[in-house]
């Protein structure tokens, strides 16, 4: 299998990571292959579906020119110092820098143990595997900066957790797995070399227009207070937003106990780890600026004056509200066909929002029906809702139906969704995961009579209220 490798990570400073092989399984065979995305990376689609590819994809085999390596990174676990963390259970093959120029990574996830792991196997289980794979690719069809995924594969072995579960991997792929927390890991050191190499490194690869770490700090602040918005707007809740699952590519990584709010409410939480709510939908954005605060803080070592740049960096943090604030009325706005929304704006949608709440709302139907009679279906207080319509007519722009249509999906990967596809997966029933796949990957389509049931609310009885990250 050829995959045209070009690596750098690997030329940095030893320190930064550790040489390491995937750990080969015994019975691996194909779940998903994305030839799409091979196609971007410059994969012969034909290598995609040959036999080998699933060797390659399990970890079994490692490809010509690739340098795998498990980098080491630190970092903020719900507010807590850890200082030695890093690729516990993923091995960075190498790069590839694809047919659109941009540089990329590709990644096993649950590749086996490496030296970070903690005591940990290493290894991933079918169902965050499976949801990792479903989402990423849903938010990617959704225009949100994103992780990718390129196969996926069983590995005909047992991962034990709370149960004997069935093992499984899956090959994604970033413009980098550089985190907040891997300059945290070098930062809390003092180890300048390294911290120096990273930063020229980041920049080159993510970030040419910056002159500087000053400058660094103030893009990805931009492009991280951009994808927040991007997740507000769609209802998604990330779960773990530790200082190790934040890209400073600024794209979102590290699917673990993910979820999509169904009945809307701002304080929703679904990750069974975030006992006291720190990274409930409603804290987002202000968990945002607190993990740019220790991205600045691991840079100061680097600047000349360390008072001014705390001064600088300081201002430059408290800036991203501000820059959160625009990104998320021009997110929000655009739901609402509303195409130059101006601060007025910001009260008629969250007038929206305190009547789904109230109600409990589905939040994707509800946008999604919003320019239709079907909306009043998703309130209990429908004169309210009619009397906020009023308002909302007199505000929408000419071509409202238009701007709406490509910023409210029809189909998310619903919790209860995910779930019945895992089930099926641990029965050896793949269909499902297909079905869903296709249909959360077009999630603007008009809805047809095969696609109409994935667009569903979940009933009582069907609603997942924990969702778990499967380490």
């Amino acid at each position: 299998m050829q995959i045209p490798f070009d690596n750098s990570y690997v030329k940095l400073p030893a320190q930064m990571f550790t040489a390491q092989l995937p750990t080969p399984v015994k019975a691996p065979q194909m779940i998903a292959v994305n030839a799409d995305l091979g196609a971007i990376l410059g994969i012969d689609p034909a290598m995609l579906t040959a036999p080998e590819a699933v060797q390659v994809f399990a970890g079994n085999h490692i490809p010509d020119g690739a340098a795998p390596l498990a980098q080491a990174y630190a970092g903020h676990q719900f507010g807590n110092w850890n200082p030695q963390l890093g690729d516990g259970r993923a091995v960075l093959l190498g790069e590839v820098i694809g047919t659109d120029g941009i540089r990329r990574d590709i990644q096993l996830k649950g590749s086996g143990p490496t030296p970070y792991s903690r005591r940990g196997d290493g290894r991933a289980w079918l169902g965050p595997v499976m949801r990792e794979y479903l989402v990423s690719e849903a938010m990617h069809a959704m225009g949100v900066p994103t992780t990718r995924a390129l196969a996926a594969v069983t590995t005909g072995e047992d991962v034990f957790r709370e149960d004997v579960l069935p093992g499984a991997v899956i090959a994604r792929v970033a413009q980098s797995h550089i985190r907040v927390g891997t300059f945290q890991f070098f930062a809390s050191r003092g180890d300048m070399t390294a911290l120096h190499a990273l930063t020229d490194h980041v920049i080159a690869r993510h970030y040419p227009q910056a002159n500087g770490p000053a400058e660094l700090l103030d893009l990805v602040i931009a492009r991280y207070a951009a994808l927040i918005a991007k997740w507000m707007g769609l209802g998604f809740i990330h779960g773990v937003m530790n200082t190790d699952n934040v890209s400073i590519a600024g794209e979102t990584i590290d699917y673990g106990p993910c979820a999509f709010i169904d009945g809307f409410h701002p304080d929703s939480v679904f990750s069974a780890i975030d006992q006291y709510g720190r990274y409930a939908y409603a804290n987002q954005p202000g968990i945002g600026a607190w993990n740019m605060a220790q991205f600045a803080t691991a840079l100061i070592p680097l600047m000349p004056d360390r008072d001014a740049a705390i001064e600088a960096f300081t201002a430059a943090v408290h800036r991203m509200p501000v820059i959160y604030e625009a990104e998320w009325l021009r997110a929000f706005a655009a739901k609402l066909g509303i195409a130059n929304p101006t601060e007025d704006d910001r009260t008629l949608i969250t007038d929206l929002l305190d009547l789904m709440t109230k109600d409990g709302a589905d939040f994707t139907n509800t946008f999604a029906t919003l320019n239709t009679a079907r909306a009043r279906d998703q309130f209990l207080s429908r004169d309210a809702f009619d009397t906020w319509a009023d308002r909302w007519h007199l505000r929408k722009s000419d071509d409202a139906a238009t701007i709406m249509a490509q910023a409210n999906p029809q189909i998310i990967p619903r919790n209860h969704r995910i779930e019945e596809v895992i089930n099926a997966g641990r029965n050896g029933d793949h269909a499902p995961f297909h079905a869903l796949l296709a249909a959360v990957t077009n999630p603007y389509a008009p809805l047809t009579d095969d696609t109409a049931h994935f667009a569903r609310a979940p009933s009582e009885d069907e609603q997942v209220k924990r969702t778990f990250c499967g380490t």
